[in-house]
């Protein structure tokens, strides 16, 4: 089963999302606004994209800029972050049982579908 963490709000979101639905694979959309991840679920979508934390947060939002940007953080504290500030995570993020990805560009969602 594919997984899409999605924003509805968010234009490349949408895109990412129309990508799955196009392939015509089983899959299930998570709205991770409404329904938050918790530090561990982000963690193992962070492992499983192979990345670390920093790569995931959205540097131009104003809450980074005006609350994190200066701060020197650990990844744990990161990952904290970013589940109290949801909109702070790149989107979308697709996910299958053995691999995640940012789905931008949109034709990075190939890899897991």
């Amino acid at each position: 089963m594919i997984t899409v963490y999605h924003n509805t709000r968010c234009k490349k979101s949408r895109e990412g999302l129309e990508v799955v639905k196009d392939s015509g694979k089983d899959y299930r959309v998570r709205e991770y606004l409404k329904v938050p991840l918790t530090e561990e679920e982000l963690s193992a979508l962070i492992d499983k994209m192979n990345i670390s934390p920093i790569q995931l947060v959205r540097k131009n939002e104003k809450a980074w800029k005006e609350n994190y940007k200066e701060i020197d953080l650990s990844d744990r504290e990161l990952i904290s972050v970013m589940v109290k500030n949801p909109k702070l995570i790149e989107r979308p993020i697709v996910e299958n049982d053995r691999k995640a990805v940012i789905g931008r560009p949109a034709s990075d969602i190939e890899e897991v579908l």
